[in-house]
């Protein structure tokens, strides 16, 4: 008797991995003109709601440790993309923020964003997506 080899079963980190490298590539040829890195999108797409936010804070939405993160900040400083500033009550916080120009820039990547993870969703019943985002939790916690 002849048995077929069967594949093993694919990693689902695996599968993300390659997911989020296909999906930077994606962002990428979108936003070429931002002339920004990737890590410099994932900051201003987490800054996209307006809503300021500490180094630490910052840090935590994109993955990264405020040491690791200075130098992005550094340069979307510079840019004129964000401001750094005293947060109210506590002095030896530094609050993150959107000047008008991020603004209007974090908008195009917010868009980008959005039109992208439409079209990867679209034609996905309900309770498809909604374990994907529940994967997506999991997996963010364990990185915690």
């Amino acid at each position: 008797m002849v048995t077929e080899s069967v594949e093993p079963v694919q990693s689902a980190l695996l599968a993300l991995q390659r997911a989020t490298h296909a999906t930077l590539q994606l962002i990428a040829a979108e936003l070429v003109d931002l002339d920004l890195t990737a890590s410099e999108v994932n900051v201003m797409a987490n800054l996209a709601d307006g809503q300021g936010r500490t180094v630490s804070q910052v840090g935590r939405a994109v993955g990264a440790r405020p040491t690791t993160l200075t130098s992005v900040l550094d340069r979307l400083e510079r840019r004129g993309y964000i401001s750094r500033g005293m947060r109210a009550g506590d002095r030896r916080s530094v609050l993150i923020e959107l000047t008008d120009s991020g603004r209007g820039t974090a908008a195009v990547i917010e868009k980008a964003f959005a039109d992208l993870e439409r079209r990867a969703l679209e034609g996905l019943p309900p309770n498809a997506i909604a374990g994907f985002y529940t994967v997506l939790s999991a997996l963010t916690k364990e990185g915690e």
